[in-house]
């Protein structure tokens, strides 16, 4: 005798979303860029053991903070570079 099929079909189970990937994300918001970076490569490879999804949510973490990175970066060599010819000046 076979048994019956269930009246209900069971609700799915959502995928849990990796934390790290969405911490990446919001800090690279705040303009913590080298923390984002960092936190949204382990993100990537926990994501990878895991199976965990919230990769999307990594990789924005790692470009936003990288930009922000590259943008300090170009900030503060054009600001020593005019400091060293002169261009910024101060009297006292």
């Amino acid at each position: 005798m076979t048994e019956p099929t269930p009246a209900y079909t069971p609700a799915p189970v959502a995928q849990k979303t990796n934390v790290l990937a969405i911490v990446s994300l919001v800090i690279s918001i705040l303009s913590f860029n080298i923390i984002a970076v960092i936190l949204g490569f382990i993100a990537l490879s926990q994501i990878k053991k895991t199976g965990e999804s919230g990769r999307g949510l990594a990789i924005a973490g790692i470009i936003i903070g990288g930009i922000g990175v590259i943008f300090w970066v170009v900030f503060i060599i054009i600001a020593v570079a005019a400091a060293a010819t002169g261009a910024i000046t101060t009297t006292y």
